[in-house]
């Protein structure tokens, strides 16, 4: 079955697995179509350089699924025979984890991360590894390990991080769906920039066993993907307890069934959804003025779906709250230290990756955190302080909702357009000053999920994030849904053609 008729551009789970139940596809046969891709537009072409690593054993993997479902007429599971791309932030034991670092190109954990378990046991193959700046320590996607990775929008501007290659990857087409990691906003930032769903749930649904921490309290894992669909399979895969992490004890609080069930069309009917005004650039900024024309008629969308939208909503001493619960520098250090120290690798400490000058050169915060961060945080009083105020910016939130009677609130998730390469080589955006409203769910411990927004005139995607309380999963894919349907948003980049044509 070499020469299939089967395009895999825009494939969703569904139309793949109807194809392997038709006849009319083998994974081995989709798998070698994404490699082919992945030569021409990654490695050649546009050269994205948006993969770090390819699966040696996807294929052989692939062949293994193909004569099960051939032998007994049955998926392995929800995700059977499809090629999902990882941010090298997770760690797998039959390929190398980079973190991003050249220091760690060597490195091949012990065992999978909690999550890749998840994923293969469902039946997936994990095609390769993506792109992120080292540690996960930027909105750009610049690392020491790979270089550069481009937007395929706009090979000129940045893809977003620290999930840049997945975003770049999957909006490119080159695997099916995207596993990325949000501590500040790192999943909702490439999807924006990239015309995906990217969802941020409450840390503690998704195990953070094997993942790369930078504030680990906000940290989590999840779906980058091409439709909302996908987003709630993958959900299904990914959420659940994990006794390797107490964290994931909280999923005692959840209760949702699968997260399928929650994808309506007509979500936005009747919905309460608060405009965050607070959260949108300067008209007179023209980088910001594109996102608001575009925000603006996706609010038009919603109105007109049925949503009733309040015009707008504040968050008390939102800039406030945002600086006092912000914990990078004084955090990230002491965590991932604490990471390393539980392996076997060729580097001990951020310490001697700092001194090694094993980073990348445009990782402000990377510097930051390194010359600035303590390493113990027990009797750091500023560190008690800004713990306990994320506790109290998550209730300032919750009393907006609640004064309100709000289902979600919305806002752009970037201010500004995906910057120009030169705009962040000459440091005209740097990770610490830069205008993502990401962070807000990110420092609340809330949930949030970006969805495309639209375009701008210049072609250049747009994501709005859709803001909700912890746990509230299920109302987000609901509202997410029926905003995609209304809109069809998703398109590919013109610089990643079907190879037939």
């Amino acid at each position: 079955m070499s020469d299939i008729d089967f395009e895999v551009e825009e494939a969703t789970v569904d139309q793949i697995h109807r194809a392997f139940e038709a006849g009319t596809l083998m994974s081995r046969d989709l798998v070698e179509q994404y490699l082919r891709r992945i030569e021409a537009y990654d490695r050649d072409g546009p050269e994205l350089n948006s993969i770090i690593t390819i699966n040696d054993n996807a294929t052989d993997r692939a062949h293994e699924l193909d004569q099960r479902f051939k032998e007994d007429g049955e998926f392995t599971g929800a995700l059977h025979g499809i090629p999902v791309l990882v941010k090298d932030a997770v760690e797998t034991e039959d390929m190398p984890t980079t973190f991003g670092s050249a220091a760690f190109a060597g490195y091949v954990a012990e065992e999978d991360g909690a999550i890749i378990k998840k994923l293969r046991a469902a039946g997936a193959i994990i095609l390769a590894k993506t792109n992120l700046p080292d540690w996960a320590t930027s909105w750009f996607g610049f690392s020491s390990a790979l270089g550069r990775t481009k937007n395929p929008y706009a090979l000129n501007r940045d893809p977003g991080g620290s999930s840049s290659g997945t975003g770049a990857a999957i909006a490119a087409n080159l695997g099916t769906i995207g596993i990325g990691t949000d501590c500040g906003g790192s999943i909702r930032v490439p999807a924006s920039f990239d015309n995906l769903i990217g969802f941020r749930v409450t840390p503690g649904l998704i195990s953070r066993s094997g993942v790369n921490p930078l504030v680990s309290q906000q940290d989590t894992a999840g779906p980058m993907t091409q439709t909302v669909r996908e987003t709630a399979q993958l959900l299904d895969v990914l959420v659940g307890y994990d006794a390797s992490d107490d964290l994931t004890g909280k999923n005692e609080l959840a209760d949702h069934g699968s997260y399928t069930n929650h994808l309506m069309a007509d979500g936005l009917n009747d919905a309460r959804i608060g405009v965050l005004r607070d959260g949108f650039g300067d008209d007179d900024n023209p980088a910001a003025a594109p996102v608001n024309q575009v925000i603006s008629d996706a609010l038009v969308t919603m109105r007109n779906a049925g949503a009733e939208l309040i015009d707008s909503v504040t968050i008390p001493r939102l800039d406030e709250y945002l600086a006092e619960t912000m914990l990078y520098i004084l955090q990230s250090k002491r965590d991932i230290n604490a990471f390393l120290a539980k392996r076997d690798v060729p580097v001990d400490s951020v310490d001697e990756l700092y001194e090694n000058g094993q980073y990348h050169e445009l990782l402000d915060l990377f510097i930051g955190f390194a010359e600035d961060g303590p390493v113990d945080l027990e009797d750091n009083i500023e560190y008690w302080q800004r713990l306990n105020a994320q506790q109290t910016f998550q209730q300032e939130i919750l009393n907006v909702f609640a004064t309100h009677s709000l289902d979600a609130i919305v806002y752009p998730d970037v201010q500004v357009i995906p910057p120009k390469e030169s705009e962040l080589r000459e440091e005209k955006y740097a990770t610490m000053t830069f205008p993502t409203n990401t962070i807000i769910a990110s420092q609340s411990l809330c949930s949030a999920i970006s969805i495309p927004a639209g375009f701008t005139d210049d072609g250049l995607p747009v994501g709005i994030e859709i803001l909700g309380k912890p746990f509230d999963e299920p109302i987000l894919l609901e509202l997410g849904y029926a905003f995609e349907q209304a809109t069809s948003h998703r398109r590919p980049p013109h610089t990643t053609p079907s190879l037939a044509e």
